[in-house]
């Protein structure tokens, strides 16, 4: 017959780890302690420290001069002062919408802007995915650097780079072809040449730089389901269709939306730059109007009003867009 053990009573017992019991169905959950403004402001004061240059520079240059687009609805006389120059309601927009140039400007930027959207936009996501496919890093860091280059030079630089290469005088690409024995081509004095131009040279100088928000994105992908679709037996095409594409699909989208707020607005300085005598009928935009009609001549509320018209289609494009993502199950902007 086998006694029973006999239990130390100095010994510690085992602990036991009791789970935690579960709310009976009609208590009511516990809710999470809500912190305060004061506490979460400190809980991430490096981050808030970091971001105060950032909001610093919205507040300066973008949210305090929108006081000033109440001139659009007066006439402004810098002597009297935004107070007291005289109200003239949208004398300004009636203006906009009924001048013989109002049809020009429109077709010229919208024809640009379109032209950008559907060449110039794709162009850094085409980068980006031949880029991933590099399995040299030291050629695929170095094509990168190569790319880059153009985006830290100014469009003085870029538009006297081809100036120098395109003009009739003297120009390499002229003296190619004259000694292939053509005529040369005005390139910068012909209207049908400004465009293809302008578009070619803001791909040349932004496509590269566009690429580093796409790679960050397709360094994200998980590696197994290439490895799954590998063995599937998905070559390389359809694995960046069905796989890196899909992945990447709401980096272009928010990227797309906030372009598509740009859409009236193309830039002064470049388009500026290409502008001349001869091809001003296709290459005048809203931007170099505001210049002219603003800084030139003087009219410094119809200027004004000019930019609000094309901000507010932005803003209007932008909602659109944001809402239309939203609709087909993508996150959006905001």
């Amino acid at each position: 017959m086998v006694s029973d053990p006999v239990i130390d009573s100095g010994a510690s017992a085992p602990r036991l780890d009791v789970p935690a019991l579960a709310p009976s169905a009609g208590s009511a959950p516990l809710a999470p302690r809500k912190r305060s403004v004061g506490s979460q402001l400190w809980r991430y004061r490096t981050l808030y420290l970091m971001a105060i240059p950032g909001i610093l520079y919205f507040l300066v240059f973008k949210y305090v001069p929108m006081g000033g687009l109440i001139i659009s609805f007066q006439d402004y006389k810098p002597f009297l002062g935004i107070l007291n120059s005289p109200w003239v309601g949208f004398e300004h927009f009636v203006r906009l919408f009924t001048e013989n140039t109002f049809t020009m400007l429109l077709r010229n930027t919208l024809i640009l802007s379109i032209l950008l959207m559907v060449i110039s936009f794709p162009v850094p996501i085409i980068l980006a995915l031949l880029l991933n496919e590099l399995r040299s890093k030291w050629f695929q860091r170095s094509v990168q650097t190569i790319i880059y280059i153009p985006h830290f030079m100014s469009w003085v630089i870029v538009v006297s780079i081809f100036y120098v290469m395109l003009t009739i005088d003297g120009g390499a690409i002229n003296n190619v072809v004259q000694q292939l024995g053509f005529e040369p081509i005005g390139f910068l004095t012909d209207p049908e040449w400004l465009r293809p131009m302008y578009v070619f040279q803001h791909i040349w100088r932004t496509a590269g730089w566009g690429t580093i928000v796409y790679l960050a994105a397709l360094t994200a992908i998980d590696m197994n389901l290439y490895e799954a679709a590998e063995i599937d037996g998905a070559n390389r095409w359809r694995q960046t269709w069905h796989i890196t594409l899909p992945a990447i699909r709401a980096t272009i989208i928010v990227l797309f939306i906030l372009s598509i707020g740009d859409f009236l607005e193309l830039g002064f300085e470049h388009m500026f730059l290409l502008l001349n005598s001869l091809n001003r009928e296709v290459g005048e935009i809203f931007d170099t109007y505001v210049y002219t009609a603003g800084i030139q001549n003087g009219q410094l509320s119809f200027a004004t009003a000019v930019g609000l018209f094309k901000g507010l289609v932005g803003l209007i494009l932008v909602m659109i867009a944001n809402s239309l993502a939203k609709k087909f199950g993508e996150e959006g902007v905001y």
